[in-house]
């Protein structure tokens, strides 16, 4: 198991595993392989994840809270249980209008 991942084969509630920290965005990778990675991060109200292009779709679901989540500059409202895939190569961004949770996972292969 890599440093500060979660331990396996032991049951945990995803929302507890983070904290929200003020005027802050926090994330823990639950698991990475070179194939891969799932992480969850808490968002603080008023932070935001920087626009970004990945060579990789990436899926999210929010677990806690709500999202906006842009995606080539159009704006998607997620509440708690809602997910969306972000596309490969196109241009997105993540912004907490109210603190929220989220798990976000990658898929590396296929894409060979």
């Amino acid at each position: 198991m890599e440093e500060n991942e979660t331990e396996k084969a032991k049951a945990f509630i995803m929302v507890e595993i983070i904290e929200y920290m003020p005027h802050a965005v926090i994330s823990k990778t639950l698991f990475k392989k070179p194939t891969g990675s799932i992480s969850i991060t808490a968002i603080d109200s008023g932070e935001s994840l920087v626009q970004k292009t990945s060579p990789f779709d990436i899926f999210i679901q929010i677990i806690e809270g709500k999202a906006e989540i842009l995606i080539d500059n159009q704006s998607h409202l997620l509440e708690t249980g809602q997910s969306i895939i972000l596309p490969a190569h196109i241009p997105n961004a993540v912004k907490a209008n109210v603190r929220f949770k989220m798990i976000s996972t990658i898929i590396k292969s296929g894409y060979e």
